[in-house]
């Protein structure tokens, strides 16, 4: 049976693995402070333009989230995405444990816009209330689509009006940097929000995020933040050998480039089988809506997910490729479709 479930069900790219293997009995220090993560810090800085970035090393990203948004709010305040946010939808109620409420407004698309802001704003108007106070988007968002740099600049603009930091989920950033309608580098995305992150665990890696903070009222006290919270990975130097690898020679941006063009041939086989999509995705998520009989019978040779009934007859599924993905796999589900009809 061939996974299409995820982008972490293989290990690491084997120029990650050997990087590892190599440094494996060699004596780094620990929590971050190692030489590995300075080195990845800086590689990332000299990616994004930015010298006085402050950058971290996190296992994971639900704790990326949890922490950057736990350390940039108030007791009252509270953070705005869409409904299909991942902090509102996957994270267990994570950032509301915390006691800071989700503001989750209806989107079709995945995207947050300006009117968004504006109408969660509006309905928030006193101390009765909690405050928002930070706006977190997703790129790629949670269903394959992604920001222009128009729209992000827009949210930047209306965020920056209204005193609202704004923090961008990058779980899979690498996605939506290298797909072929892309129009944003790493540099703007560090130009117009407050706080991001570039994920690894979905790129190539074993795991591991990189925190990227540019506003300074959100540095102070970050690593008494990532410590309390449990975060604070004693053996940091095996993050940042990974990022360190990702961000030579282009890797990052290879491997991503990878998945989505293992994606567009399954979206173009589908297209070519009739099917049409929940979303317009040309990222390494697709959400294809089939026959829920055609459902049952791929499901017999491949693992998907099944992301919401769409009628009586028809579900959306997502199917998800990675770096490791392979082009017969990707032929392969498509030819068994075809059979199917």
């Amino acid at each position: 049976m061939y996974s299409f479930n995820n982008d972490y069900s293989e290990g690491a790219h084997p120029k990650i693995l050997e990087a590892m293997i190599q440094e494996n009995l060699i004596q780094n220090s620990g929590y971050g402070l190692d030489s590995h993560c300075l080195h990845a810090a800086q590689l990332i800085r000299q990616e994004i333009r930015q010298e006085n970035a402050d950058i971290h090393f996190i296992t994971g990203g639900t704790q990326t989230n949890l922490i950057t948004i736990g350390a940039a709010l108030r007791p009252w305040q509270a953070v705005i995405c869409t409904e299909k946010g991942h902090i509102n939808v996957h994270e267990t109620g994570a950032i509301e444990a915390t006691g800071h409420k989700v503001i989750a407004m209806p989107s079709d698309n995945g995207k947050l816009t300006p009117a968004d802001i504006i109408k969660a704003l509006e309905h928030h108007t006193d101390e009765h209330m909690v405050q928002p106070k930070m706006v977190y988007i997703s790129n790629s968002t949670e269903i394959g689509t992604q920001y222009s740099k128009s729209e992000l600049e827009a949210i930047h603009h209306i965020c920056r009006q209204k005193e609202l930091y704004l923090f961008m989920d990058g779980a899979r950033m690498g996605s939506a940097l290298t797909s072929q309608t892309n129009d944003l580098t790493l540099e703007d995305i560090a130009r117009l929000t407050d706080v991001f992150y570039i994920g690894a665990t979905k790129a190539g890696a074993l795991f591991g995020e990189a925190l990227i903070i540019l506003n300074p009222a959100l540095k102070p006290d970050f690593r008494f933040m990532i410590k309390q919270r449990g975060a604070m990975l004693a053996k940091g130097w095996l993050i940042g050998i990974q990022f360190e690898e990702l961000f030579q020679n282009n890797l990052f941006f290879d491997l991503a480039s990878h998945a989505n063009e293992m994606s567009a041939i399954l979206r173009q086989g589908i297209e070519s089988c009739g099917y049409s999509f929940f979303s317009e995705s040309v990222t390494n998520q697709i959400f294809p809506i089939f026959p829920d009989k055609i459902i049952t019978a791929l499901k017999k040779d491949y693992l998907f997910s099944i992301q919401e009934r769409f009628d009586e007859e028809h579900s959306v599924i997502r199917l998800v490729t990675s770096w490791a993905t392979t082009e017969e796999a990707c032929i392969e589900f498509v030819k068994a479709l075809k059979a199917l009809q």
